[in-house]
């Protein structure tokens, strides 16, 4: 079959004949339609100890052997995974997927759309509070700023360095302003977009940008940290978390049925609330451009046709 390859750790995937998986007891055997690409991707931690070569992992939307439409989370059976043709998933990680769910909604409404509803709800927005997203620009800060309004935020303001890319979600509602991080006095600036500091941050990078975002919250607000892009050591002053809290969430690791119950709520969320999402769309052949994107931060979800 065809598939995206990783040859060795670090390397790009390169487009080429992989062999055919086999079906499992306790697992299925999917038909892959469209394949996902997300950060946690091309980092490559899921593959520590693997042996190469093996294909990129990522979730996707595809069919069962009886004819059943499904989505499924990155938990190919190794070294198999959603960049192919086929692949083999452990039948708790597969959930049907409703007709009129289109795939990329599928897809965004898994790892990302989960990242972002489990530290939002943790926090316990009350109505009229100012939410701020680090991180907006990409999949889930984008669904995070919808997903607080709809739970009450009184303003979302969302943080980020790509100036060009906070003002597309400035200009189409998604945020009420935002924040170009790395300025003269981001703190300064954070305090403005909020009218004087925020009850919530959802930090999807660490480092120094959450360290500024302490500065502009009020007392009782509640910081949220699930990512680590800007970096994973920080140098705190405890001062600045007085009468705060924070708190490092884990968003993948329950049970599958529960974050199949997550998921189904976030589809129907989506469709309620009529939530937005960027796509950049590939084939398989451009497995290796698609890479090279969500290395660069494509601001949107990368995902790929594999069928059809």
């Amino acid at each position: 079959m065809r598939a995206a390859v990783i040859t060795e750790r670090n390397a790009p995937p390169v487009v080429g004949e992989f062999r055919e998986p086999e079906p499992q007891e306790g697992s299925v055997l999917i038909e892959v339609d469209t394949a996902g690409l997300g950060g946690w991707d091309v980092l490559g931690a899921y593959r520590l100890g693997v042996e190469y070569p093996c294909v990129i992992r990522g979730e996707g939307v595809g069919r069962a052997p009886d004819g059943r439409r499904v989505y499924f989370g990155e938990r190919s059976l190794l070294p198999f995974g959603a960049w192919a043709e086929r692949t083999v998933v452990p039948s708790a990680e597969v959930w049907d997927l409703p007709d009129d769910v289109d795939d990329r909604t599928a897809i965004s409404m898994g790892i990302a759309a989960t990242g972002a509803i489990v530290p939002l709800e943790q926090a316990e927005i009350q109505k009229g509070e100012k939410v701020l997203v680090l991180g907006a620009t990409g999949t889930l800060g984008q669904i995070a700023l919808q997903l607080a309004r709809g739970m009450g935020a009184g303003k979302v303001v969302g943080a980020a360095r790509s100036e060009d890319a906070l003002l597309r979600l400035k200009s189409r509602g998604i945020a009420d302003e935002v924040v170009t991080l790395g300025g003269a006095d981001d703190v300064a600036a954070l305090k403005d977009a909020s009218g004087g500091g925020f009850d919530v941050v959802l930090d999807l990078v660490c480092g120094q940008p959450m360290l500024t975002s302490l500065k502009a919250t009020n007392w009782g607000a509640r910081i949220m940290t699930i990512g680590t892009g800007a970096g994973r050591q920080l140098n705190l002053d405890i001062a600045d978390l007085l009468f705060r809290s924070l708190s490092c969430i884990g968003t993948g690791q329950r049970p599958p049925a529960d974050r199949e119950q997550i998921w189904l709520r976030l589809l129907r969320i989506a469709r309620e609330q009529q939530i937005q999402v960027d796509y950049v769309d590939y084939s398989l052949d451009q497995a290796a451009e698609a890479w090279a994107a969500q290395q660069a931060g494509p601001h949107a979800k990368i995902t790929a046709r594999i069928r059809g």
